[in-house]
């Protein structure tokens, strides 16, 4: 197998989880590869020299293979640092998979984003395609080898440069954009689901959280796009742990590994509403516990904050 479509790696001060990526990727050998690697932070000790490693392997490709970097001299941190990397990839080409460090796909991940890159370049409905799956097959409608979903999962996926070119990092005007009942419609109409994204929405307006992937989530409902989702499960993510920034613990959330049967067939562009409708209950946990939960979080950032204000 060869990997044709290009691919944008994201990394940053895990050199360890890196090079098990750098591993899988020797077995598809992708002909192109854009490695973006984010600056260290200055109070961090030794992350100037996991940001390095990090760096240096890049150099360590040893496949017939074009390499192109973008090492960050100072630390944009995650959010603009996966968005900045992004919008770099795509100022040069069309269209592209993504992976983060932590991802490790299954190899049919590959010709799955390439066959629907292929099949819906020219439909403006499908903003991305993704790898990672967690809904069980009892909980979706769809049987086919993908379904689309509201929200797009980022743990390996794939998009075109236009689809990315209406991503905005910026959530300060969200409410206008995405009305009230118009959110209410794109959560499912479920009450926990809209507070628990209007929630999301608010906290990166106000920069109470440093992360990228929930302007997707609004991008794709203020412009009523899908993403088509894998129903297998076709990656790993290694990256839980202390050092990992959002996602510490495993929750066991996605399904094991398995390959996906090429070619597909087209299915319909719509919503699978029961497949969402289990991820918004067991992954996002947008229930009316997960409403409290979310509210008990938020409270313990602020008290959080104004403690480290009045100690400096």
């Amino acid at each position: 197998m060869t990997v044709t479509e290009p691919l944008l790696v994201i990394a940053f001060n895990r050199p360890d989880h890196l090079s098990v990526l750098i591993d899988r990727l020797r077995e598809v050998k992708p002909e192109k590869i854009y490695f973006a690697v984010d600056g260290p932070r200055e109070d961090k000790p030794g992350e100037r020299q996991s940001v390095q490693a990090c760096r240096d392997l890049a150099k360590m490709i040893d496949w017939d293979c074009t390499v192109v970097t973008n090492f960050q001299e100072t630390n944009l941190g995650c959010g603009l640092g996966v968005s900045t990397a992004v919008t770099w990839f795509f100022e040069s080409e069309e269209r592209g998979i993504i992976l983060e460090d932590d991802i490790i796909p299954d190899p049919s991940f590959f010709p799955f984003c390439a066959e629907l890159l292929g099949r819906y370049e020219s439909d403006p409905r499908v903003f991305a395609i993704s790898g990672c799956n967690f809904v069980p097959r009892e909980h979706m409608s769809s049987q086919g080898a993908y379904r689309f979903s509201q929200v797009p999962h980022i743990w390996g996926w794939a998009t075109w440069r236009d689809r990315w070119a209406l991503y905005q990092f910026d959530l300060s005007g969200w409410r206008k954009e995405l009305p009230i009942q118009e959110l209410w419609s794109k959560s499912g109409k479920s009450i926990p689901a809209t507070v628990f994204w209007a929630g999301t929405f608010e906290l990166l307006a106000h920069k109470e959280v440093d992360t990228w992937d929930g302007q997707l989530v609004h991008m794709c409902m203020k412009n009523g796009m899908l993403t088509a989702n894998s129903n297998t499960n076709l990656v790993e993510n290694i990256g839980f742990n202390e050092q990992a920034t959002h996602t510490k613990k495993d929750l066991g959330d996605l399904l094991p590994i398995n390959p996906v049967t090429l070619p597909t067939a087209p299915v319909p562009i719509k919503i699978d509403h029961k497949a969402d409708s289990w991820t918004r209950a067991h992954h996002f946990r947008a229930t009316w516990r997960g409403m409290l939960y979310q509210g008990y979080t938020f409270l313990k950032r602020q008290r959080a904050t104004r403690s480290s204000e009045r100690a400096s």
